[in-house]
Order: structure tokens, then C-alpha cells, then sequence
């Protein structure tokens, strides 16, 4: 007896629980199928372009289609580019502090530059920031100069880099002795950067005439030889 055959017996022993009910699969089920792949494979394909790729269908695709899809894309830039709004490098003095950086960091990450123009290690971080500023436009980048930041603040103790983040002080960063000092490289700082969360890799823009730069992660401890200066007063 094949328990698959479409018999009067099997129909009988299916009614009393014996076998298990059959499954008919009919040409709707098959059509119905065959449509609803389709329609997923296409929704895939056209998630994938972009806006003008998008436009080169307008004569084959059906306008309301594309219509939700052209949307959908410049909703996905504009959310892109409200997070993107930095770019920069920016000087802020005393007044500014509050505004700039302890209010603004309840959105986006800070990273703060405690500075003196006569301080070679502070030139050099100056030059490193700027050029993570282009490459990290959601993470606002200021410098101060040191002592309108904390009034006495030492020489000794610069460059500092405070680094905030939902609204509080996330990381300090005093000197560059953990580095090299001088011999501090661009990477160094980034990826002290990556170790507190301040930078978001996925959002890393080549600088001009550079290609994408090694994105992996610093393999010591985020905390190891860090240098601490209690700076919650006066800030």
C-alpha cells in the first residue's frame, strides 16, 4: 500500500487518523508561489540602486514602484547627512563650552583639544584631527586653547583630548608619551578614537588622494597606560 496514492482506502484511513491528511498542491499554489519569488527578487533589485540607476528604469518599471523607491533612497541620504553635518576642525573658545560641547555631546561624540600654538605635540595633533574630522563628519571635532578651557591648566600636561558622549566625559587623553610623542602617527589617535567609540568605522571617508586606510581595532587594552588629570572641575 503507498500511503501517497489518492485512494478510496487511503481517504478512508486519513478520516480516521491513521494516515495523515493529504496535501494538494494546486496550479494557484504553484502561480501564487512563483509570483510572490518574483516580486521579492525584484523589490531586492531595485532596493540595490541607486537614484540614478533608479531613473534609467523609468520606462520599465511601474511609476508607483519607483516613486516608493526614489523616496525610500533620499530618505536613506538625508539621514545620512544629517549625521554627516561636521567636516571640520572647529575653534571655540571659553563662552562656547557649555553650548558646543557639553550640550551638544547629549547628540552626537565630542572630541575636544586642550592647546597651545606653541607646543609642537599640540601642532601635530591639530594636524591629525583635522584630517579625522574630514574622514569622521558625525563626530564633532573643537580645539580650545588650554587654559580658557581650565584656567591654570599645565603646559606639562598638553596635548590633552577630552572625549564626550551622551552627555558626559567619556575619555581624557593627556600627552602623547603612550604614542611616541612626536612620532605619534594619525592611526594612533584614531584608534583611540575606535577604542571609546567616538569614531564609527562604517562611516570613514577616504581623504582626498588617500585610499581607504587599515580599519582594524587597537589590540591593547582601551585603558592600558593611559594618563588621567582629574578635569570634572572647572570644566
Amino acid at each position: 500500500m503507498n500511503p501517497e496514492e489518492d485512494t478510496e482506502w487511503n481517504d478512508i484511513l486519513r478520516k480516521h487518523g491513521i494516515l495523515p491528511q493529504q496535501i494538494k498542491i494546486t496550479q494557484n499554489d504553484i502561480y501564487d508561489s512563483a509570483v510572490a519569488k518574483a516580486q521579492e527578487e525584484e523589490s531586492e533589485r531595485l532596493e540595490g540602486l541607486n537614484l540614478d540607476e533608479l531613473a534609467e528604469l523609468e520606462d520599465e518599471e511601474d511609476d508607483q514602484v519607483l516613486a516608493h523607491y526614489r523616496q525610500q533612497r533620499l530618505a536613506e541620504i538625508k539621514a545620512q547627512a544629517d549625521k554627516e553635518r561636521f567636516g571640520e576642525l572647529t575653534y571655540i573658545s571659553e563662552p562656547d563650552y557649555k553650548r558646543e560641547v557639553t550640550e551638544a555631546s547629549k547628540d552626537s561624540w565630542i572630541v575636544v583639544h586642550l592647546f597651545r600654538d606653541s607646543i609642537p605635540e599640540c601642532k601635530l595633533m591639530n594636524r591629525f584631527l583635522g584630517e579625522l574630522a574630514q574622514q569622521y563628519r558625525a563626530t564633532k571635532f573643537v580645539k580650545i586653547i588650554s587654559v580658557e578651557c581650565i584656567h591654570n591648566y599645565p603646559d606639562a600636561n598638553l596635548p590633552t583630548l577630552l572625549v564626550y558622549g551622551n552627555g558626559d566625559m567619556r575619555g581624557q587623553l593627556v600627552r602623547l608619551d603612550k604614542f611616541g610623542g612626536m612620532r605619534t602617527k594619525r592611526k594612533d589617535v584614531e584608534d583611540y578614537l575606535k577604542g571609546l567609540g567616538a569614531v564609527d568605522p562604517a562611516l570613514k571617508r577616504a581623504l582626498p588622494g588617500e585610499g581607504a586606510e587599515d580599519d582594524s581595532e587597537d589590540d591593547g587594552d582601551s585603558n592600558g597606560g593611559r594618563m588621567y588629570f582629574d578635569l570634572s572641575k572647572g570644566i
